[in-house]
């Protein structure tokens, strides 16, 4: 614990020394990106209704826009989750992005997508664990679907197939939180 405690610590003081702060939110994204996304989203099954992949990806950027300004997003990812955890800002925390980037998603009842949350990192002591929203074709496992990461860029969104993430490799949330024995929050819908 003391020594991941003084990672995070060099890291932050790193980032804090080398990083300005922004004025303000990120930008939303752009048209191109959304068509990027939703070719994605459209191509991780022929039975994906172009749609719905089109809905997902505009609702995941501008949720993604909405979250980063709700959650005062003005700094990089490690430095607002110190700000969050000393009560400085409301949210911001990846499991934050993670459960409210989904939660949107879920509401809008697909029925040719599906929405997971996964786990990187989640059994190294040495290492934060991260976590994420993944989308993917109705009836497909997480492995096969789309890693949707605000957190990972402070609130411009970061996405990528599971297989091709070229930071994290992912597991599901709930076998993480169950090896970890945090079993409850899983059971109550929560992170740990």
């Amino acid at each position: 614990m003391f020594y991941r405690l003084l990672l995070v610590c060099a890291l932050l003081m790193g980032l804090s020394a080398c990083v300005l702060p922004r004025n303000g939110p990120p930008p939303p994204g752009t048209e191109a990106d959304i068509a990027a996304l939703t070719r994605a989203i459209s191509g991780l099954s022929p039975n994906v209704d172009p749609a719905e992949a089109a809905r997902a990806a505009q609702i995941t950027y501008r949720h993604t826009h909405e979250l980063a300004i709700a959650y005062q997003i003005t700094d990089p990812p490690l430095i607002h989750n110190v700000k969050v955890n000393n009560g400085s800002k409301p949210r911001g925390l990846c499991w934050h992005w993670a459960e409210d980037l989904e939660k949107r998603l879920l509401a809008e009842g697909f029925a040719t997508l599906d929405m997971h949350r996964a786990i990187a990192n989640g059994d190294t002591r040495l290492l934060i664990d991260h976590s994420t929203a993944i989308i993917s074709a109705a009836g497909a496992p997480m492995q096969a679907g789309i890693v949707l990461d605000p957190w990972r860029q402070s609130g411009v969104l970061f996405w990528s197939p599971v297989m091709s993430d070229p930071r994290y490799d992912w597991e599901p949330r709930e076998e993480v939180l169950r090896r970890n024995g945090r079993v409850r929050y899983v059971q109550a819908g929560m992170e740990g």
